[in-house]
């Protein structure tokens, strides 16, 4: 069967069975989808949202109260689980419970979700006499959760519920109930899970954040499972793990020719290399950096910390190609509109600063920016700069 369908003919159908075409023509519900928009002022539609923030909010503020012997009869359980907190769901239910249980297995507290429909068909045998389960039903009569608890309770699991119905099959079937019922759904037909959900997410949050507490559990605890993370990396990340050794260390003799450092550098693609003694020690370090300025022009910037704290050096004339002088001097214009340094060589390297400056700020850039961060936090300390002219040399090789 081949199908053609025409956009300006939407919304007919055509369509081909052996040798014959067919048409077909259908109205789609467009008043229902597009029509809707324009009756709901803006007013309407602000008054609607607010609503649904208050009725949540009261949702979650009611549970203040459910915070009681239940919810600590739970925390007790779950902190002396031998095995893990196995969590299941259905529906919006499940979808909270997996949430929940990747807040839990974040904060210490080893933890996962089986799907209820999954477990009737296999995936029960994740689950072993050393876990406890922790169900999710709002009614509490989830036909799925209730077909699992049979085979749960002989094989000896235990079992906590977070129900909206103290009075349901799973909540009297749970050694331990935690009531998380709610007055109204926001939901303005009062059918969609919107509070409940809210509600039991909430207090997943609490159970996992007071097993946090029970445990003991730090922030390097933390950056252990979020080794991925900006936490985890501040934490984490050692000197040894990125450092490069062997063969991928550029170095070269303390007495070969600084063409020989280059070729280095270039090779290992560090822009720096190492300098060695005969022994294998380390006398120093050549970067490419080394090659641009004339180090000796430094005595002409000390007779100026007397009434300076900030030396910048400016090249008198940059000796680079085309594209990165436009690209500098388009990146000053921008960093003047936008921070009015008003600096002649805004990342030139060539700087002298005192040390009591440099540890009055706090640098929070690693790239690009640093150089013109640093010296905007300079200046709002009120340190006044001081700009002298610099030889600058191409890079040679």
């Amino acid at each position: 069967m081949k199908t053609q369908i025409s956009p300006k003919n939407m919304p007919h159908l055509s369509f081909t069975a052996g040798n014959s075409w067919h048409n077909v023509c259908f109205e789609p519900h467009t008043k229902f989808f597009l029509g809707m928009s324009s009756t709901i002022n803006h007013n309407e539609l602000l008054r609607i949202g607010l609503n649904v923030v208050r009725i949540e909010s009261e949702a979650v503020a009611a549970l203040a109260e459910r915070i009681d012997a239940n919810f600590v009869a739970a925390c007790r359980m779950m902190h002396g689980c031998a095995g893990r907190i196995v969590v299941t769901g259905m529906g919006k239910s499940g979808h909270i419970g997996g949430k929940i249980a990747a807040t839990l297995a974040s904060t210490g507290t080893p933890a996962f979700f089986v799907h209820p429909g999954e477990a009737s068909h296999g995936d029960l045998g994740m689950i072993t006499h050393q876990d406890v389960v922790l169900a999710l039903s709002n009614s509490g009569e989830s036909a799925e959760i209730l077909t699992i608890l049979p085979v749960i309770k002989r094989m000896g699991a235990a079992l906590i519920s977070m129900t909206g119905n103290p009075a349901s099959t799973l909540a009297r079937q749970a050694e331990v109930h935690i009531n998380i019922s709610v007055r109204e759904e926001a939901c303005t037909l009062g059918l969609a899970p919107t509070s409940s959900t809210t509600a039991a997410l909430v207090m997943g949050d609490a159970l996992a954040v007071a097993l946090l507490e029970a445990r003991g559990f730090t922030r390097e605890d933390f950056a252990l499972s979020h080794p991925g993370g900006r936490l985890g990396r501040q934490l984490l990340l050692r000197v040894s793990d990125i450092m490069h050794t062997g063969e991928k260390m550029p170095t070269v003799a303390e007495n070969e020719l600084v063409r020989d450092a280059v070729l280095q550098m270039t090779a290992k693609k560090l822009g720096m290399t190492a300098v060695l003694n005969t022994n294998a020690q380390v006398m120093g370090i050549f970067t490419d950096g080394d090659l641009q300025f004339d180090l000796k022009q430094l005595k002409e910037f000390i007779p100026y910390t007397k009434d300076y704290s900030v030396i910048i050096g400016y090249r008198k004339s940059r000796a680079e190609g085309f594209r990165r002088a436009l690209n500098a001097k388009m990146f000053k214009i921008f960093i003047d509109l936008l921070f009015r340094l008003h600096v002649k060589d805004i990342d030139c390297a060539y700087k002298l600063i005192k040390k009591e400056a440099l540890d009055k700020i706090n640098l929070v850039s690693n790239g690009a920016f640093i150089s013109s961060e640093l010296l905007y936090r300079l200046k709002k300390k009120g340190y006044k700069f001081q700009q002298l002219p610099v030889d600058h040399f191409s890079r040679q090789f």
